[in-house]
């Protein structure tokens, strides 16, 4: 490990130099380590192979933390192994203990670039330029030989969404889901692909409005017409109706009133005055 380039030892006289100026060029992964620590000897090899995998998108950084106590104690190390990541001069993220090789991964892919990024990049300049199937053709591409850049795969979705390929998209975004569960735009195409599903087949907007103006006890009308507001980025409207099937029957649809006011909160991004409003309304239906 000694003689890669990608992985280098440490002092408290070489840190700012090896770390902090370095990670301006490429993120630099910082291992807080001591001899006697039976876990860090289990971690260092898998950093170390990682390291030399990626290949200069990241550095590897040990820290021997009894050589060098002022370090760890700089930097809040409070349990072996400590791991930091540090992007353009600062900390960015860190775990604790041995973790098995698809976490680190996992958590490397969150701030290391890849090597598809690049092409990301053109093929969204080209969707700006208005060459949506040429953007479309290219993040095919790049998901294909790189299906694990996330990136790349929301942004093929998001696409396929826009031109209707409807089945074509969900397996896209159900491949993706079960790394990036949490990102924000992910979650919002899953409820836009929700609601798509959801208005199917279903009778025009102005028969529904019919439909529930006559009837407001026909709680399909109300999914249907709520979903056709939400796609039409009526969110107000859609959140009166999802709000309505709470009240009138919790048990409708599998809770599909609360699970649509949910989605739609996603599809919004789940903050702004309308979601507060809401969520509020919300919490006083099911109480």
């Amino acid at each position: 490990m000694a003689t890669s380039p990608y992985i280098t030892d440490v002092t408290d006289a070489s840190f700012d130099h090896d770390v902090i100026i370095r990670s301006r060029q490429a993120p630099v992964l910082v291992d807080f380590w001591a001899a006697w620590c039976g876990p860090c000897q289990a971690l260092m090899p898998i950093l170390a192979k990682l390291a030399e995998e990626y290949q200069g998108r990241f550095f590897l950084a040990k820290v021997n933390s009894d050589e060098h106590q002022g370090l760890a104690a700089r930097f809040g190390v409070r349990g072996l192994p400590t791991v930091k990541l540090f992007k353009n001069g600062a900390e960015v993220a860190e775990f604790v203990g041995a973790q098995p090789e698809r976490t680190i991964r996992a958590f490397l892919d969150q701030h290391v670039p890849r090597a598809s990024d690049a092409l990301v990049d053109a093929a969204l300049a080209a969707e700006n330029a208005g060459g949506s199937e040429h953007a479309l053709a290219q993040l095919r591409s790049i998901h294909e030989s790189d299906p694990g850049n996330d990136r790349a795969g929301i942004h093929l979705a998001r696409l396929l969404l826009e031109q209707g390929e409807v089945d074509e998209s969900e397996r896209v975004l159900r491949g993706i889901s079960a790394r990036a569960g949490g990102d924000p735009e992910l979650s919002a195409l899953m409820a836009r692909l929700e609601f798509l599903r959801l208005a199917s087949g279903a009778p025009p907007l102005p028969a529904l409005e019919e439909t529930v103006k006559t009837r407001s006890g026909d709680l399909q009308a109300r999914v249907w017409l709520a979903a056709r507001y939400v796609l039409a980025g009526r969110y107000e409207a859609a959140l009166e109706q999802w709000l309505a099937i709470v009240k009138a029957d919790r048990g409708f649809g599998d809770d599909i009133g609360r699970r649509g006011l949910l989605s739609t909160f996603a599809l919004m991004g789940g903050k702004g005055e309308l979601v507060r409003k809401y969520r509020g309304l919300l919490a006083l239906a099911i109480t």
